[in-house]
């Protein structure tokens, strides 16, 4: 039962915590992909129907000594005004009189956006006192950013212990993120396939040992299907390897022969000459790559044997690449995976795309629409699925 859509309210002031850490252009400061503010619209939109009033906060950027201009909130108050179709007030800090007076003078229907929340050093440390203050702003905390959600900082965590229980929840946004999370970690109907991809092993070695005791189906492509290539006494030419992983690769696959997981690695690979756009290209098995040559992208046996491992499966989980599909010649197998993961879910099954190249490849090819869930927390969804507890979530459970 969601707790935020059963809530009405009306004649509250409602503090979101949100993720508009959004794309800026290095000249004009205007906004490139609006993807984080689009997100966060519905849960605006259901307070605002409800007559109650929006006080907003977020981060943007890294500023490492206080306020800059460049990561300043006021950049994207136009872009939102406009998505919400509801002048949106602005206060040049996030704590302090001005903050306090706007957020007290809110009328139902209205919506304040608060100054860069990382202006202060005291949101990454998870200050209390820092926390206490912004808690005074609002009479409900919703926190909606799951981007942020394995951060234990000031606004996403420490805040929440300043509400009572029937007053702190999560937005639709963060509801989406954690119950397709939990439906693919805890509830998954068999066979369930984890499609693994990006360069390296070591990045994904949690997340791998983590589906080893859930998943059925472990597809692993991109760079980090060398390293177990090599392991297994393979040739992998100039390909991408991890050789101080190669003994974690020979555990992982040993481990997954234990519990009856099929592990599938790339038959075979596109290869190139050189890491570049304009590389000279080929295609070789995997395992014997000739020396000078790499390998940019799974192959059009690999694509085949995935796509028909994906189409049999009732559950898929997509994190990574499968190539470096952000040069044409090398996006081939990203796409095909696309296709396959689509046209499963047309078929019933649920598929959630989670890891920031995964959904920038998704959005690329156009299937952002034809899968079950597109997460938006990167890193977020990358420690849910290496089994660790998130802050974010943990405080409003709590």
């Amino acid at each position: 039962m969601s707790r935020f859509s059963n809530h009405n309210f009306a004649g509250q002031k409602a503090l979101i915590r949100v993720d508009f850490n959004v794309p800026l252009d290095k000249q004009t400061l205007a906004i490139t992909d609006d993807n984080r503010i689009r997100a966060a619209i519905p849960t605006i939109k259901k307070i605002l129907a409800d007559g109650g009033s929006i006080i907003l906060m977020s981060h943007l950027g890294r500023p490492k000594d206080g306020p800059e201009d460049k990561s300043s909130l006021k950049h994207i108050v136009a872009h939102l005004s406009s998505s919400l179709g509801v002048e949106v007030q602005f206060a040049d800090d996030c704590i302090g009189a001005q903050a306090t007076d706007k957020a007290t003078a809110l009328q139902p229907g209205q919506v304040l956006l608060l100054e860069n929340l990382r202006f202060y050093k005291q949101e990454e440390k998870g200050d209390e006192a820092f926390a206490e203050k912004l808690s005074k702003l609002g009479d409900v905390y919703v926190n909606d950013a799951f981007g942020t959600a394995h951060r234990a900082h000031a606004s996403t965590a420490v805040i929440a212990k300043f509400f009572p229980g029937d007053k702190k929840m999560f937005g639709l946004l963060m509801e989406g993120e954690v119950s397709s999370a939990e439906k693919v970690l805890h509830a998954s109907d068999k066979p369930f396939t984890a499609i693994i991809g990006g360069a390296k092993v070591s990045d994904k070695i949690l997340i791998i040992e983590n589906l080893l005791e859930r998943a059925t189906d472990i597809i692993i492509g991109g760079g980090m299907a060398y390293t177990f290539y090599k392991a297994m006494g393979g040739q992998i030419g100039n390909s991408l390897c991890e050789n101080d992983r190669l003994e974690t690769a020979k555990d992982i696959l040993a481990r997954a022969e234990e519990k009856g997981v099929n592990i599938h690695l790339p038959a075979d690979s596109i290869i190139a000459d050189k890491f570049a756009a304009d590389a000279n290209v080929s295609s070789s098995l995997s395992n014997t790559i000739p020396d000078g040559w790499m390998g940019l992208d799974i192959g059009e046996m690999a694509s085949e044997t995935f796509a028909h491992v994906i189409k049999n499966s009732k559950t898929i989980l997509w994190n990574g690449p499968m190539g470096v599909f952000e040069m044409e010649k090398f996006q081939h197998g990203t796409k095909a995976i696309a296709v396959a993961v689509a046209e499963a879910t047309a078929l019933g099954a649920f598929s959630l795309v989670g890891g920031g190249d995964s959904v920038a490849a998704v959005n690329q090819f156009g299937f952002a629409d034809k899968v079950s869930y597109v997460s938006t927390g990167g890193g977020a969804m990358l420690e849910y699925f290496e089994g660790k507890v998130l802050p974010g979530i943990a405080a409003i459970n709590e």
